[in-house]
């Protein structure tokens, strides 16, 4: 009968632990694309009450106040509507060019760099709004770099895939909560990521909103680089 004792198998190099592994380090996924869901929140209150009713984020709305700005509603501006589309999708473009050099390696690297980008446009634009707050081409300057920057973020999370989280547009997540809910007769497994998703995007419209309504355009843009410039230092590949 052998007395040799039987060492434990040890991990391969080639497969780390998790918590070796450096696309663990860092926020879950899910917590950074919630925290920039408040932060989307807080980037159409700050277009729309700030901007002349225009959206930044949530392009969707900006077709539909296209459509109204285009009939002569009172209140809109074709103009700044265009300027925020157009400017949204070369973002978009930028960003599926990034992903396209970076998505094929390090998750947590690709979303760490993305975001950096996205606060700096977000600083920039809380240092134009701190400098020039009344001049019109300021005005125009906002809606384009954040525009941009929200182009630039929804290319990457949608390139990330991480279910219910779009972090710009609730409605496909709030046909979900109500489809997929117990009461549809579905099993109600993806409520609690959605209804924190909704949950998220009204707190961001809510502080933004009284950011701008108390404080002007600049210190909730100045937030919302700020924390961005967070989740760029802290984000982790993982969902």
């Amino acid at each position: 009968m052998s007395t040799e004792a039987t060492e434990p198998a040890k991990p391969s190099p080639s497969s780390p632990s998790p918590s070796h592994d450096p696309e663990s380090r860092g926020l879950r996924l899910v917590a950074v694309l919630l925290v920039l869901t408040v932060v989307s929140g807080l980037i159409d209150a700050v277009s729309y009450l700030g901007l002349g009713h225009v959206f930044t984020a949530n392009m969707t709305g900006n077709v539909v106040v296209l459509g109204f700005a285009a009939a002569g509603a009172p209140g809109f501006s074709v103009p700044h509507t265009l300027v925020s589309l157009s400017s949204f999708l070369v973002g978009a473009v930028a960003g599926g060019r990034v992903a396209g050099r970076l998505g094929g390696g390090s998750r947590r690297r690709w979303a760490r760099i993305t975001l950096a980008v996205e606060a700096v446009f977000l600083g920039a634009s809380a240092a134009v709004a701190f400098a020039a707050p009344d001049a019109t081409a300021t005005v125009y300057t906002l809606i384009a770099v954040t525009a941009f920057a929200m182009g630039l973020r929804n290319a990457t999370v949608r390139r990330l895939g991480v279910p219910d989280l779009t972090t710009t547009v609730l409605t496909m997540t709030l046909t979900g909560l109500a489809a997929d809910s117990r009461a549809a007769g579905g099993t109600g497994r993806h409520s609690p990521r959605r209804s924190a998703s909704v949950a998220a995007m009204a707190v961001g419209a809510l502080l933004g909103a009284w950011l701008v309504i108390h404080h002007g355009l600049g210190i909730p843009l100045l937030v919302a680089a700020v924390v961005v410039a967070v989740l760029a230092l802290s984000t982790s590949g993982r969902e």
